[in-house]
């Protein structure tokens, strides 16, 4: 397959600025169509994506990261990409790893690769490793197979198979809205390891607001079954 025609690269961002110029750089190495989603940054997060090579998409305010992806995958679909791979814009995610999301779409026929961090999970910090786990097994338990790394945002998708499915999550449970749909219409999935990165910036993730809406969500998905 030619990637690099096949696929772009959606990277949802708030306030990256810092890091965003050198992943665009060294990602477009490996896959030259990068789309940044500047979700309501009030520094140049858009600015310097422009001037490494992306196409930066900017929401006027803050929406969420289940908004920005939609916002990227549409975009993809519109400019006839058939993949998407989704990158954090913290630098958490290693450019590296790309050819391995590739080579395992590619020989598995998967349309959702996803990364696995459990075979460095002594690398996360700890409570987000407790968080990730926990979240993991509720969700292998909801979905009936076991999930190693729900949590993970360094995904590869299949946008046709993406375009077919109702997720409407606008805020972090979309990784785990988007997992569970996928398994629902019997997609095939695989999880691949990744490199731990972890910097010393503050999470976006808000330990109160966004763990409420997991649970809201992940309540709504149990009744649903």
């Amino acid at each position: 397959m030619d990637w690099a025609r096949q696929c772009a690269v959606v990277i949802p961002c708030l306030n990256e600025a810092a890091s965003i110029g050198d992943l665009v750089s060294v990602v477009r190495r490996q896959l030259p169509s990068v789309i940044v989603v500047d979700d309501g940054s009030s520094d140049g997060t858009a600015d310097r994506a422009i001037a490494a090579g992306a196409e930066s998409l900017r929401h006027p305010a803050h929406r969420g990261k289940g908004a920005a992806l939609h916002t990227g995958w549409q975009r993809a679909r519109d400019r006839g990409f058939t993949w998407a791979l989704t990158m954090d814009g913290d630098g958490q995610h290693a450019s590296e790893d790309i050819p391995a999301f590739l080579a395992c779409a590619e020989t598995t026929g998967a349309a959702l690769v996803i990364g696995s961090r459990m075979e460095q999970a002594d690398a996360m910090p700890w409570l987000r490793r407790q968080v990730n786990r926990w979240m993991s097994r509720r969700l292998s338990q909801l979905a009936g197979v076991p999930l190693p790394d729900s949590q993970c945002g360094f995904r590869l998708v299949n946008l046709d198979a993406l375009s077919r499915l109702q997720i409407a999550a606008q805020q972090f449970e979309i990784e785990s809205e988007m997992l569970v749909a996928f398994l629902d219409e019997q997609y095939k999935i695989e999880f691949i390891p990744v490199q731990v990165i972890y910097k010393s910036q503050a999470s976006k993730i808000h330990p109160l607001w966004d763990t409420w809406r997991w649970f809201r969500w992940w309540r709504a998905s149990r009744r649903k079954r």
